[in-house]
């Protein structure tokens, strides 16, 4: 399976955004976003600053697709799937990607980053509905229970990750209950609800070109 195995935090320059792709480095003066918000490599700076309208659209499609961390073969499946459904294409394209296994424990908490929960699912550390799940790419479906194995609630990374996750700050899509270690999926997120500074509308107009 492919994966990209290069800096993050260059993606997040590359978009000239903060795609949260390093957890708690984000959030903190370490985030190279801070002081250098511009394109990796050497002519970085002084790129032109007029991009055509092919280009908008592409690095609208790259910024979605790296902040919720897929290969372009995936994404072009998810964008596919949008099509076939009622609606609009692109917030069901958005909508989808939030069902995302990795990304609902990402939400939830329970890792610092879309990556790191990522890693988690694949080394089975949580169950849906009481069933072990070690697929990052797993929908989850409204009323799908997520919770951390028994054998996994000791793990630092998810400890230190729910520490800073406030009581304030659950989508309304979600529950959680630190005590159990336990989040309900309660429904499929509002467009407007979802936080991701994006225009999909977009992605649709590049796919199809």
């Amino acid at each position: 399976m492919a994966r990209y195995i290069d800096a993050s935090c260059k993606l997040c320059r590359r978009e000239r955004q903060k795609l949260f792709l390093k957890g708690t480095k984000c959030y903190t003066e370490k985030c190279p976003i801070e002081k250098r918000n511009y394109p990796p490599g050497q002519h970085g700076q002084s790129r032109r600053s007029k991009i055509s309208e092919y280009g908008v659209q592409l690095r609208e499609k790259q910024k979605v697709r790296r902040a919720y961390g897929l290969m372009e073969n995936q994404f072009r499946n998810y964008f596919e799937r949008a099509l076939k459904q009622t609606g609009r294409t692109g917030e069901q394209l958005v909508k989808t990607l939030e069902r995302r296994l990795d990304n609902v424990v990402y939400r939830l908490g329970f890792a610092p980053s879309r990556k790191a929960a990522r890693q988690l699912v694949l080394h089975r550390h949580f169950t849906i509905n009481n069933q072990i799940v070690d697929i990052p790419s797993f929908l989850v479906k409204p009323g799908d229970v997520i919770q951390v194995r028994e054998g996994s609630r000791k793990l630092e990374v998810i400890h230190s990750s729910m520490k800073r996750m406030k009581d304030t700050s659950m989508f309304a899509w979600l529950s959680l209950d630190k005590a159990s270690m336990t989040g309900t999926f309660l429904n499929i997120p509002e467009r407007a609800d979802i936080p991701l500074n994006a225009n999909e509308q977009l992605i649709v107009e590049l796919y199809s070109k």
